[in-house]
């Protein structure tokens, strides 16, 4: 397999995460976004929406979205499972990793940043108050459905897709300051897939085309 991506991307940290914890190898192939990689012809070809990350499998398909990419590795591969064996927390554990996906990360991307600020003129107090609204509001429903599902993860005592998709989100928000020092249960999970070995091999710091500060 080949994972197209970037360092710093949420969604393709989401999915070094699956790989590791699923004890898979892979050839990586960095995606620039800062230098506008992404939306090169020969990229769009492999994904059409011009994002990262893109798998391509063993026989040559080309896999996008990367919660998609994560259930198709927990369909097709073995190792230890991403989701729970019971109906109700696969549910659960399904749910968290939609909230963040879809109502926490798309605020913040690369993408929407660059639109805000140099086509709608935010300006960083202004950045500051969106990322806050969006990104951490969807964070604080997260930390209230961890309230009901968590052990030492997000659902139970095993990671899996749900802890996959949250603690990219943890890292970002960090990154960008997001209020988010109030969500107990978020934060101890977060701190716990820091001694992870799976977390520790995925995360941007430790990527071959990581930029060191």
């Amino acid at each position: 397999m080949k994972l197209f991506g970037y360092w710093r991307s949420s969604a393709t940290y989401r999915v070094r995460i699956a790989l590791a914890l699923k004890n898979l190898d892979y050839d990586y192939e960095p995606v620039n976004l800062l230098k506008g990689e992404q939306r090169s012809d020969a990229y769009l070809e492999k994904n059409p929406l011009g994002l990262v990350p893109t798998l391509q499998t063993d026989d040559g398909a080309l896999l996008t979205q990367s919660v998609a990419i994560i259930e198709y590795l927990e369909e097709t591969q073995g190792g230890p499972s991403l989701l729970p064996g019971n109906p109700v927390p696969r549910a659960h554990a399904r749910a968290i990793a939609a909230a963040i996906a879809s109502e926490a990360q798309p605020f913040g991307n690369l993408r929407i940043q660059k639109y805000l600020k140099e086509e709608c003129g935010f300006d960083a107090p202004s950045m500051a108050e969106w990322m806050n609204r969006w990104p951490g509001g969807a964070m604080a429903a997260v930390e209230k459905m961890l309230e009901r599902t968590a052990g030492d993860y997000c659902v139970g005592d095993i990671p899996g897709i749900a802890d996959c998709v949250l603690i990219p989100q943890v890292f970002a928000a960090k990154r960008f300051n997001v209020e988010i020092g109030g969500l107990k249960k978020m934060n101890e999970i977060y701190e716990r897939c820091q001694e992870h070995p799976a977390f520790i091999k995925a995360h941007p710091d430790n990527q071959p085309d990581a930029v060191k500060a």
